[in-house]
C-alpha cells in the first residue's frame, strides 16, 4: 500500500509594520527601543524580506545590533533575559 502524501501549508511570515522613515542616523546601538523592533521572538535579527529595509540599512542595522549585544544592551538569545 502506498502512503498518502500530506501537503504542507507553506510557511507564511508575517510582515511587520516598521516605520519606513528610518534614516541611517536613527540606527544606532544606543537606540535600543528601535533595535528591539528588528528582533524576532527568539532575539534573532529579522531578515530583510520581513523588515523591508534597503540593503544598506539592513547592513547598518546588523552592525549596530551586534554592537549593542556586545555592550550588554541587548540579549544574544531569548534565554539571556535582561532585567
Amino acid at each position: 500500500m502506498k502512503k498518502q502524501r500530506t501537503t504542507r501549508q507553506p510557511k507564511t511570515e508575517t510582515k511587520r509594520e516598521i516605520d519606513r522613515s528610518i534614516t541611517l542616523r536613527d540606527i544606532d546601538y544606543k537606540n535600543v527601543s528601535l533595535l528591539k523592533k528588528f528582533l524576532g521572538p527568539r532575539k534573532k535579527i529579522l531578515p530583510q524580506s520581513v523588515t523591508r529595509l534597503s540593503a544598506k540599512h539592513q547592513r547598518k542595522l546588523k552592525m549596530e545590533i551586534r554592537k549593542a549585544r556586545v555592550m550588554g544592551l541587548l540579549p544574544f538569545t531569548d534565554r539571556h533575559a535582561l532585567s
